[in-house]
């Protein structure tokens, strides 16, 4: 990372809907100047009360002085035209997911209103850097700047290199990032990115375990909570995500992989969405939300007696739900690490930090035994004889090197053999 690049004082936001304002939120705060644009009136007025709201909030808790946030609320400048980014050094965009509109935003930001030097970040979550950049004059200044929901609480910032994207750009992102207070990673182009890529098992393969009838909603996600220390099971998390939001993720991966078998979408999935069951938003879904609880508690026990980080029942259950899907998700991070998608401490802080995973897979990999997660990958290519089930060839060479993990004092991570 080139550490001699200073962090934006002058930064735009593109669209001031929740996520945008609270990218706002976060810029003023750090102390840029924050000029936010919306091309919806109301929602421009709406957006920068949210984000001075947020000020508001992070004072009465003691995180802000009074005097802080009002100078950071002071530096919200809510304009209705494009041109008023004539001065900003970094843009933020955080419109629609819609290229067409991107493209151009994209396209008149390059060649009518900023200059040269300005970084044009999108927050995009679903479509390409790279395919964002085509718009723009110079698209070696377009990076990702992907933020998590909600963009003021969130630890987490992944920023994303496209195909042209150059190392000052993706530095300055960086820098504004951190000046924002995230935790950074870097992550390379492609479907989901880093961190949205690692966690896709999660999902698919809960419900690959339910449409084979071997465990119920219910079952399934009680195990993850129980056993893995999740703070919510895989079915839980897609009702909260919702269901349509989802299938419509899982599609556009399958597309843009070219019919990747481990990205498959579910078929059921597909049978929620059409039947209008799209999970918390639409009061019912694999949980049906009429009710409260909406499933019984679970039982009264430390949820996760063994903490990340300690050796103690590191391994989940021989052939249990749990590890099916954990074993799935390390593979997939294996692919990413292999690919160059990311580093292995970023796709651990990436998956504990944006999605609340009790310890790195990568890590939990390690403690586990990385011939055991092959094995168990193994086993489930034997019986099913599926490409979903391949195991990443970063995994394979590291077991082939007899690099196991923790007790072989390498694997995915180097551990310090003396006692």
């Amino acid at each position: 990372m080139n550490t001699s690049v200073q962090p934006a004082r002058i930064v735009g936001v593109i669209g001031a809907g929740t996520m945008g304002a609270g990218i706002a939120q976060l810029a003023a705060r750090s102390g840029a100047r924050t000029i936010l644009h919306d091309p919806l009136p109301e929602a421009l007025v709406r957006g920068a009360q949210y984000a001075r709201d947020g000020l508001g909030k992070e004072a009465a808790k003691g995180r802000l002085s009074a005097a802080e946030a009002d100078a950071a609320a002071a530096r919200i400048e809510p304009v209705d035209d494009l041109a008023a980014f004539a001065p900003c050094e970094l843009v933020i965009e955080a419109a629609p997911e819609r290229l067409s509109l991107k493209h151009d935003l994209y396209k008149r930001l390059s060649e009518e209103i900023v200059g040269e030097e300005c970084v044009l970040a999108s927050n995009t979550s679903s479509l390409l850097v790279t395919a964002i950049a085509a718009a723009a004059t110079n698209p070696e200044r377009v990076v990702g700047m992907h933020f998590f929901n909600p963009a003021p609480i969130m630890r987490l910032l992944e920023v994303v290199a496209g195909e042209q994207s150059n190392e000052r750009s993706l530095a300055l992102a960086h820098a504004t990032g951190e000046a924002m207070g995230k935790t950074v990673i870097r992550a390379k182009d492609g479907p989901g990115f880093l961190v949205n890529r690692c966690n896709r098992p999660f999902g698919l393969e809960a419900l690959r375990l339910l449409q084979e009838g071997i465990a119920e909603i219910e079952t399934i996600d009680r195990t993850v909570r129980m056993e893995g220390g999740f703070p919510m099971g895989p079915f839980e998390l897609m009702d909260l995500v919702g269901i349509d939001t989802g299938f419509e993720i899982s599609k556009s991966f399958y597309e843009q992989s070219f019919g990747e078998p481990r990205w498959r979408p579910s078929p059921i999935a597909a049978r929620y969405v059409a039947a209008g069951r799209h999970g918390r938003k639409s009061g019912r879904g694999y949980y049906d939300y009429s009710s409260d609880p909406y499933r019984p508690p679970d039982p009264d026990q430390d949820p996760n007696p063994n903490p990340p980080g300690t050796d103690a029942e590191a391994r989940p259950a021989p052939g249990g739900l749990l590890e099916r899907i954990v074993c799935q998700v390390i593979n997939e991070c294996a692919f990413a690490l292999g690919e160059g998608v990311g580093s292995a401490q970023d796709i651990d802080t990436g998956m504990m930090l944006g999605l609340n995973y009790p310890r790195g897979p990568l890590a939990w990999a390690d403690e586990i035994g990385l011939d055991h997660v092959l094995a168990v990958l193994d086993g489930l290519w034997e019986e099913y004889h599926e490409e979903r089930y391949r195991s990443a060839p970063a995994l394979r060479r590291l077991v082939r090197a007899g690099q196991l993990g923790r007790a072989s004092g390498l694997g995915f991570f180097p551990y310090d053999a003396s006692p």
